[in-house]
């Protein structure tokens, strides 16, 4: 189950200190990037891509399940750390 606030923070966290490269941001294995009216938001990862609209609905469309699997893992890590950070 994709647990949405940490994913927000970990977008967030792609953004703020990923580095930028036509219009997407990379923070190790993880990529983020945004609609031109900031309204949806996206985080990548492998064959992955998590799509996160207004009114906090969101799509997740993937190719492995074991990709999912490491993601979920990864999300809750980076948020984990931020939130320790915080």
């Amino acid at each position: 189950m994709i647990n949405l606030p940490n994913a927000l923070r970990v977008f967030n966290q792609v953004i703020s200190q990923g580095e930028k490269k036509d219009g997407v941001y990379r923070l190790g294995e993880l990529l983020a990037w945004y609609d031109f009216d900031g309204y949806s938001c996206y985080l990548g990862y492998r064959d992955l891509v998590l799509s996160i609209y207004f009114h906090s609905k969101f799509s997740c469309d993937y190719e492995d399940d074991k990709t999912l699997v490491e993601f979920l893992n990864l999300i809750d890590n980076h948020a984990s750390i931020t939130e320790s950070h915080q």
